[in-house]
Formats: structure tokens, C-alpha cells, sequence
């Protein structure tokens, strides 16, 4: 899993740094896919990726989990949310992709597909173990995850590539929440 998650990452940020043929397909796509969809559905989606949305709701889930004894799972939680935006900052600088709709640079890797992908799936990892289906919250972080994904490329604010390179880096920053017993419920 997280060879692969690397690799894919590695790829998607090599063909977006050196202008390879990747990144030609994702801006044709991107272009054609730019203003599809109602506006204000659209919107609404991209929106799910802002921090003012995103981190309240992984406030309340490590809030939750620390309610109901766990100690670890909160921590890392915050962990890797913090190392999300310690990654994808600089990564914006030093790639300094121009974005869909302006000249401006520093839209790949997507910060908001990352705070999306973080703290979705962070909270469904956190919540997971107190639910008699345990299934539903990834499913529900998955969903959010890539509707945002789905919001921020019809609306022009990032290539498709953007996102997805935010998502392969956010899923290998997962993982530690994801080993086994490290999520569970406190005995």
C-alpha cells in the first residue's frame, strides 16, 4: 500500500514538475471539464475542501475519541494534519504550477483536496470504532474526499492532477491511523 501510494505520487509530481505527457492530458481534461455542472452545486463541493469546513469536523471527532478514552489515535490525527500542510506548502512553491482559470502558481499539490482527504478521513479513522458498522465512515470520508475533488476541477480552481497527487500524498499520511489496533476502541 504505501509503495504504491509513493509511486503514484512520485509519478503524478514528476510528470507535472517536468511538463511530461500526464500533464498535457490532465490540462485538456481539465479545460473540458471546467464549468461543468449546476454552479452552485459545484461550489458547494469545492467548498467542503476550506479549512473553516473541514478541520471542525475533525475537531469533533479527535474531540469525541478523546471523550471516549483513546489517547494515541487523537494525537496522531492531529499529527498528520499539521504534516499534510507542512508537505503541500512548499510542494506549491517549488512546483509552481499555474492553475486552470489564471497565471498564478502553486496549485499542485490541491491544499484543499489534502485538508478534504486529511480531515475526512482522519475523523472516519477516528470514529470507525464506536459504530456497530464501522464500514460507513470511510465510505462517508471517501465520499466528501471526492466530491471536494469533483467541486475544485469543475469550478476552474485546479487540474484534475492537482488533486489527485493531493490524495496519493494524504492516503500514505493515513496509513498510521490505519494500522491495526492503533484506531481501536479503548478496553
Amino acid at each position: 500500500m504505501v509503495s504504491g501510494l509513493l509511486a503514484l505520487f512520485a509519478l503524478t509530481t514528476w510528470q507535472i514538475a517536468a511538463d511530461g505527457p500526464l500533464r498535457g492530458l490532465d490540462e485538456r481534461t481539465g479545460r473540458a471539464l471546467v464549468g461543468r455542472g449546476p454552479a452552485g452545486l459545484t461550489e458547494f463541493l469545492a467548498d467542503l475542501g476550506n479549512m473553516q469546513v473541514a478541520l471542525p469536523v475533525l475537531g469533533c471527532a479527535i474531540a469525541w475519541s478523546l471523550v471516549r478514552g483513546a489517547r494515541r489515535a487523537p494525537v496522531t490525527a492531529a499529527l498528520t494534519t499539521a504534516a499534510a500542510g507542512l508537505l503541500v506548502v512548499p510542494l506549491k512553491d517549488w512546483i509552481a504550477r499555474p492553475g486552470p482559470l489564471t497565471d498564478a502558481t502553486g496549485y499542485y499539490p490541491s491544499g484543499h483536496a489534502a485538508t478534504a482527504a486529511v480531515a475526512y478521513g482522519a475523523a472516519a479513522l477516528l470514529l470507525a470504532p464506536y459504530l456497530r458498522r464501522s464500514w460507513m465512515m470511510p465510505v462517508a470520508a471517501v465520499l466528501l474526499t471526492a466530491a471536494t475533488g469533483i467541486g475544485l476541477v469543475l469550478r476552474g480552481y485546479h487540474w484534475p492532477l492537482d488533486v489527485l497527487g493531493s490524495w496519493f500524498l494524504c492516503g500514505l499520511l493515513l496509513l498510521p491511523l490505519v494500522v491495526p489496533g492503533r484506531s481501536q476502541p479503548p478496553k
